[in-house]
């Protein structure tokens, strides 16, 4: 993407309250670079589909390479420094070519040795773009926090469908890198000035 447009779209990833005092980041081809630098502690990116899921759902593992996907994002302070360092790895190791599986292995590799920090307790990003893309079948979906909780698995936030309007266990279930989806309102989404980029 453009970097204006890139920054226009990571506005929309949470209110204004948080992105006017975050740290911006875009993507370039060494990876993401702070673009302007917040005070807050939270820190906002547009993901791409490198920033698939490690291990489960096994379709949404598959989306690793899909182009298209565009999921702007804000991590609050803990998220920032424990579950950001996981995307910047998995996007660095899809710049360079490597497989899903190779990804996997990668995370799996630096969570061990320690050159990613280990998620010791929940934190939470929002999402809540309305111009985001988040893959085919899935695309522009409803506005949500994102829960990174270790090991939680889904039967522990009510067993609810996936896709439905409740709580749900959406990326690697059972695993430290956990994602709980919590939907909310979609009149908060928020949308890109003069449309999409």
């Amino acid at each position: 993407m453009a970097r204006d447009a890139e920054l226009e779209l990571i506005r929309t990833a949470a209110p204004p309250g948080i992105t006017n005092r975050a740290t911006l980041k875009v993507l370039t081809p060494n990876g993401y670079q702070v673009a302007h630098q917040g005070e807050s502690g939270f820190t906002c990116v547009v993901m791409r589909g490198w920033s698939a899921p490690t291990y489960t759902p096994e379709q949404f593992v598959g989306l690793t390479y899909e182009a298209a996907i565009r999921a702007p994002i804000c991590f609050d302070q803990i998220a920032s420094r424990t579950v950001l360092p996981y995307y910047e790895l998995r996007s660095k190791l899809g710049m360079e070519g490597k497989t899903p599986a190779e990804i996997r292995d990668g995370v799996a590799r630096a969570y061990a040795n320690g050159t990613l920090p280990r998620r010791e307790g929940v934190s939470f990003a929002y999402m809540w773009s309305a111009d985001q893309h988040l893959g085919q079948g899935i695309g522009h979906w409803r506005p949500h926090v994102m829960v990174f909780a270790p090991y939680y698995t889904n039967d522990m936030v009510g067993g609810n469908t996936f896709g439905s309007p409740m709580p749900q266990l959406s990326d690697d279930a059972g695993t430290p890198f956990a994602v709980v989806v919590i939907p909310v309102d979609p009149n908060l989404a928020l949308k890109v000035k003069g449309g999409k980029p």
